[in-house]
């Protein structure tokens, strides 16, 4: 398929799926599902809140039911292993497959600091590679776009940050945006580093009502966009001086300098009742939270983030009235606890809307994952290998232009936030190339430091399958992997054609099975091999395979 017909098919596809149930629309709400739980039911979930589920993950979480998936997708599982220094032989402190967190940072060397960032960079991809059926990681990604920092170049600053992201994942949103509002990464990234009681600096203040809780509404006059006002930035910038990003022996932290802090009173304006902030020193922040939060508003800014990351762009009025607002209350309802309003969001019948499925491009790391996770590629056993395969991987997002730790703005990935484009501007005549020639990489085999670490394996993919003996079980069981909605017909034919060309069925189900009972035989294994490379090389490069 050429790349012009790629991309137009692509975007039909999406557009067709709107289409079809724009004739017959559902009226949204969280009322729980009471549909049939099926093999797609489970794989929509799985996409959407893991990276990459496999055949056999979804086909647990179909056996197991929408209750018992989602208990599982919620669950609090212990935090991972630290980040290891995987290859730099010079770090005074850290020997190699040792955790470099909490070690002295020597300036004097050279490309100590870059390697603890490698580093950290393939740690953050391995989690995202060995998650499996839990929302955290999903989360992670979702917050590290919404609390965004970036080009922060301290590695231990980096590693906190991702610490704050991952405890405060699925918990309580006011400790977590009191947490990260003394972040030592975001108190260099918005400089908080500079915000004093002799030059108040707004930068953090702003996008903390702008971006990160309240949100901003329209103008309605001289600086009064309905949330909130240019008097309160200026107020809170005050209420949140006297903060210094510090790394003492390794450890990022922020600290509080009395002599920094303004400490007179701060009028908000009467888009927050008219509060007055009186000096609270160091727990002054928390003041500031407590009143954004009182705000019913932010409810419905953090409840729509939710919804297109999880959900889709698409919030009309009926959405608002049925969908946010309920999140919002339930947000409001439980102190600002979260998982009450994720789980009612992903257990509803709503979410399960045929319209929702296949609705978004995804992004490069699901696209990413997708082919690593779901066809569960084997990484190399040794660990330092093994980051070096995740090394590939993060590179290869970064081609993709997605690479954590380094937003193009405040405001994130522009598909989470630029109207009327959101997710298309992942699909453009750039990144799809790039995509095609991944799948190509990784179906040939990507090598590193002279190995090669990482494969799709397609004999072993088959294997898991319900019936790989039969042509179109085959073709269809990893469609419905793959593939956030059925193929027709007329496409499995067509993928036939390319698995056996020519030839009927049974030509397949004897060339598999004479493989099956004589697996050592090269001629019969490579004979097999190829059929299906030449099959999931066309199956990864349909317009299906870029929707989600």
């Amino acid at each position: 398929m050429e790349r012009r017909q790629l991309f137009t098919g692509l975007l039909s596809k999406k557009k067709a799926v709107k289409t079809k149930n724009s004739e017959a629309p559902m009226l949204p709400t969280l009322n729980p599902y009471q549909g049939q739980w099926t093999f797609g039911d489970a794989a929509h979930l799985l996409r959407r809140t893991t990276f990459g589920p496999t055949y056999l993950a979804i086909k647990e979480a179909e056996s197991q039911g929408l209750d018992a998936t989602m208990e599982q997708l919620l669950m609090d599982t212990p935090l991972p292993p630290l980040p290891i220094n995987y290859y730099f032989e010079d770090d005074p402190t850290t020997a190699i497959g040792e955790t470099w967190v909490h070690k002295a940072h020597d300036r004097t060397i050279r490309n100590l600091n870059t390697s603890r960032k490698v580093s950290l960079n393939g740690w953050q991809m391995g989690l995202f590679n060995e998650g499996g059926v839990s929302i955290r990681e999903k989360m992670v990604l979702f917050w590290h776009n919404h609390f965004v920092t970036s080009d922060v170049e301290l590695a231990a600053y980096n590693f906190q940050y991702l610490d704050t992201l991952r405890r405060n994942a699925l918990g309580n949103f006011r400790t977590f945006a009191e947490e990260i509002t003394v972040a030592p990464s975001m108190l260099r990234y918005l400089n908080g580093n500079e915000n004093t009681r002799e030059a108040p600096n707004e930068n953090y203040a702003r996008e903390l009502l702008e971006l990160f809780t309240i949100g901003k509404g329209n103008t309605v006059g001289s600086g009064d966009y309905t949330t909130f006002t240019e008097e309160d930035v200026v107020a809170l910038a005050k209420s949140l001086t006297g903060w210094q990003s510090r790394d003492n022996d390794g450890v990022a932290s922020g600290v509080f300098r009395t002599n920094r802090h303004d400490n007179t009173d701060k009028q908000l304006s009467h888009r927050f009742d008219n509060v007055v902030i009186s000096n609270g020193g160091a727990e002054e922040y928390k003041q500031v939270i407590d009143i954004v939060l009182q705000q019913y508003e932010t409810a419905r800014y953090i409840s729509k983030r939710l919804h297109i990351w999880f959900v889709g762009a698409d919030i009309d009025a009926d959405i608002e009235a049925n969908i946010i607002d309920p999140m919002a209350a339930l947000i409001r309802d439980n102190n600002y606890e979260l998982k009450p309003a994720i789980k009612a969001l992903l257990t509803s019948e709503y979410f399960y809307q045929a319209s929702i499925r296949g609705c978004m491009v995804n992004h490069p790391i699901d696209f990413l994952f997708k082919l690593v996770n779901t066809f569960e590629v084997a990484l190399p056993n040794n660990i330092e290998r093994k980051y070096r395969a995740w090394v590939e991987i993060h590179r290869a997002a970064q081609d993709l232009d997605m690479t954590i730790l380094v937003h193009p703005s405040v405001a994130g990935w522009k598909a989470f936030h630029q109207a009327p484009q959101y997710y298309d501007v992942w699909a453009n005549s750039v990144s799809l190339p790039q995509r095609e020639k991944i799948i190509n990489t990784l179906l040939d085999g990507l090598s590193t430091g002279g190995q090669r670490v990482i494969q799709i394996d397609p004999l072993a993919v088959i294997s898991k399958l319900e019936n790989p003996l039969e042509p179109d079980d085959l073709i269809k069981d990893l469609a419905n992997t793959l593939f956030p909605n059925p193929i027709s017909e007329g496409q499995i034919t067509f993928l036939k054609e390319i698995l056996i060309p020519g030839l009927p069925d049974y030509e397949w189900t004897v060339e598999y099975s004479d493989y099956i009972s004589d697996p050592d035989s090269e001629d019969k294994r490579i004979g097999v091999e190829n059929k299906l490379k030449a099959l999931f090389s066309t199956m990864l490069k349909m317009p299906e395979n870029y929707l989600i």
